[in-house]
């Protein structure tokens, strides 16, 4: 029942560069472009953190492969969420350069670094029953540079795809 004095919803003017739904997929492109990078990174830096680690958040504890292919799930995944924020019509500003959004995916990589690796991971690796035993913060070094090749990469990527899919 409406009583006539119900207020017409206001419309927000969303940027041209969300109005498709494309930009979930290319946060999921660009995600898993970027997991992909930091995982040869990671392979290269401590290869036990993706055979390990990161293969035992899935009970695969021991199986390079399977920290690779979760590795490049979780990017793909995160690359959606970055896509899905940067979607907020006030950070369009954001999206509209290269150099903006590669800083965008470094804050982003950074953030993923201390929340997810951090603190998550640790506490998902001990509710599994994996015995890696890190530490709440789990931050090191290598670890803060492996997530700021992400956030680069992701940034780059995702700069990128957006440019093609305007062409």
């Amino acid at each position: 029942m409406s009583s006539g004095s119900e207020r017409p919803r206001e419309s927000v003017a969303i940027p041209a560069a969300f109005r498709s739904r494309l930009h979930w997929l290319r946060g999921a492109v660009a995600g898993a472009v970027a997991a992909a990078v930091m995982a040869a990174a990671i392979g290269l830096g401590d290869l036990s953190v993706l055979r390990d680690a990161i293969a035992g958040l899935y009970l695969q504890a021991g199986n390079l492969v399977a920290g690779v292919l979760v590795h490049v799930l979780h990017g793909a995944l995160f690359g959606v969420v970055f896509a899905v924020v940067l979607s907020d019509p006030t950070l369009s500003r954001v999206s509209n350069s290269l150099a903006k959004t590669v800083v965008a995916g470094v804050v982003y990589g950074l953030v993923l670094a201390v929340v997810g690796a951090g603190v998550v991971m640790p506490m998902w690796l001990d509710a599994v029953g994996n015995e890696a035993g890190l530490s709440i913060p789990n931050l090191s070094v290598p670890l803060l540079l492996w997530h700021l090749v992400f956030g680069v990469v992701l940034g780059a990527a995702y700069a990128g795809l957006a440019a093609e899919e305007s062409a």
